[in-house]
């Protein structure tokens, strides 16, 4: 079990982390041009009302004073109130991961099943056409922008042939399904495409790796080869290459809710942003800092797991 003892320590590695990226965030978001004040009471505002607001939500004050409320409120399990909704920031957040959480997760295993088998299919046709053909589109998917995939399946699948709904979540179970395929598809396509070059190559080095070769000249079927050596071995890089796409991944859901009108972390981000909710802004980016961090601990422990010769 010792090599699970990097658990113990790499949670206070994070804390540095999460301590910058609160920072930068923080005068980042106060760096956008324009008053929250006077985008809350629209163009007929007076002075007295905007000196009111700001007084209200503590905007009147020096920048470090308003980061150490921050840091205060932080400490006590709050991220301050909207602007915009008149309510806590970390009861609104609460109400929008579902969307996002389920849109990641089923987007990430979409991904999975799409590049597995073509990744298989390339590393073993390696040279010939199929490698070819595999290496082409993965290739051309990496180049596709989230937004332009998502317009082009919404005007294919939505409009033109009617399959799936184009915008919005519904409610029950079967119609968030419905609504969350073409969401999911988009980002499963960009991703698997990355996720299919880099499995390939972990795979086309495992077939010609000496435990391979040892497994053939025992007499094994090469089917067998693959599923008990090779494709387990290529698995590593693939977690690793998940938890640094994770940012990626975080940011495509961003888009992606956007042009699906999905009630998601993503969509109330960008509403922040263009309504200047300060506090929103910082709590969304704080929750997602804080995926981040704890998707690429998981991933750690998966690959100390699938790979007992790494040492974290």
């Amino acid at each position: 079990m010792h090599r699970y003892r990097f658990v113990l320590f790499r949670p206070l590695q994070f804390l540095p982390v999460l301590f910058g990226i609160s920072v930068i965030t923080f005068i980042l978001v106060r760096l956008i041009p324009g008053d929250p004040a006077r985008v809350l009471l629209g163009a007929r505002s007076t002075p007295a009302a905007i000196a009111n607001i700001r007084a209200q939500y503590g905007l009147d004050e020096p920048m470090w004073l308003q980061y150490f409320y921050f840091l205060q409120n932080l400490g006590k399990g709050e991220m301050g109130k909207s602007i915009l909704y008149k309510i806590d920031v970390l009861k609104l957040v609460a109400t929008r991961i579902e969307p996002t959480l389920t849109l990641v997760l089923v987007s990430v295993l979409l991904s999975i099943l799409i590049a597995v088998p073509l990744a298989a299919i390339s590393a073993r046709a390696n040279g010939r056409f199929a490698d070819h053909a595999i290496r082409i589109v993965s290739t051309i998917g990496i180049g596709f922008p989230p937004f332009w995939l998502a317009l082009m399946l919404i005007i294919l699948l939505s409009v033109k042939m009617g399959i799936f709904p184009v915008s919005g979540y519904g409610n029950s179970f079967s119609d968030k399904a419905a609504h969350l395929v073409l969401p999911s598809l988009t980002i499963a396509l960009s991703l698997s495409a990355v996720l299919t070059r880099s499995l390939r190559a972990a795979m086309i080095i495992e077939l010609q790796s000496d435990l391979a070769t040892a497994a053939r000249a025992r007499g094994m079927p090469e089917s067998i080869v693959f599923c008990r050596h090779v494709l387990p071995n290529s698995i590593v890089p693939t977690i690793n290459l998940l938890a640094v796409n994770i940012g990626w991944l975080i940011g495509g859901t961003v888009v992606v809710e956007t042009v699906f009108a999905i009630p998601g972390m993503g969509q109330l981000l960008v509403r922040a942003i263009f309504s200047r909710d300060y506090m929103v802004v910082q709590g969304v980016a704080m929750v997602f800092a804080c995926a981040t961090v704890l998707v690429n601990f998981i991933a750690d422990i998966l690959t100390v797991t699938v790979d007992p010769r790494v040492k974290i």
